[in-house]
């Protein structure tokens, strides 16, 4: 049986897999704060990774999925984890999104489509919205396809403390 979701979901290519070494990367990118520099996956190594592809900068699904990852930022800052953007925009538009949206996390710009496509989240000249759990030694560890911008953060925050509570990367202490 079809169903018309699946059929976008596909195009974005082969899907990186689960349990596995998630693929590598070096952009450049708005680190939140004004600072254009690079960001490497390898750089994170230690704490979890939320890795999420959007296709545009200031389009509306876009701007809400930024803005509920700026509200959560604080719990994902408790858990130690790191939120990156990545769409095909590049470092100048992602500049002008953060100040307009107040956004004090990296987006990082992939302007040649190249780390889309390595995590199968490429379409005709953009990111699709796929999001992607790393944990801390790089694994590869929950893929998210069909987002829902509106509760996407929330849902990955649940997912976020049920992997960590299964896992040896433990909560950092309180306080």
């Amino acid at each position: 049986m079809w169903f018309p979701g699946e059929a976008a979901i596909a195009l974005g290519g082969p899907q990186p897999e689960l349990n596995q070494l998630a693929p590598e990367f070096t952009l450049l990118g708005n680190d939140g704060e004004g600072e254009i520099q690079e960001f490497s996956l390898q750089d994170y190594r230690g704490q979890w990774v939320v890795l999420y592809f959007y296709p545009q900068d200031f389009t509306p699904g876009c701007t809400l999925e930024a803005r509920r990852f700026q509200q959560d930022l604080p719990k994902y800052l408790e858990r130690n984890v790191q939120v990156l953007g990545v769409s095909v925009d590049d470092v100048d538009s992602h500049e002008a999104f953060c100040d307009a949206e107040g956004l004090k996390f990296p987006l990082l710009a992939d302007s040649t489509g190249d780390v889309s496509k390595q995590y199968g989240s490429y379409l005709t000249g953009y990111s699709l919205r796929h999001t992607y759990l790393i944990d801390p030694e790089g694994i590869l560890r929950k893929i998210y396809l069909g987002v829902n911008p509106a509760i996407h953060s929330q849902e990955v925050l649940t997912d976020l403390d049920s992997l960590m509570a299964n896992s040896s990367a433990q909560l950092p202490p309180m306080g």
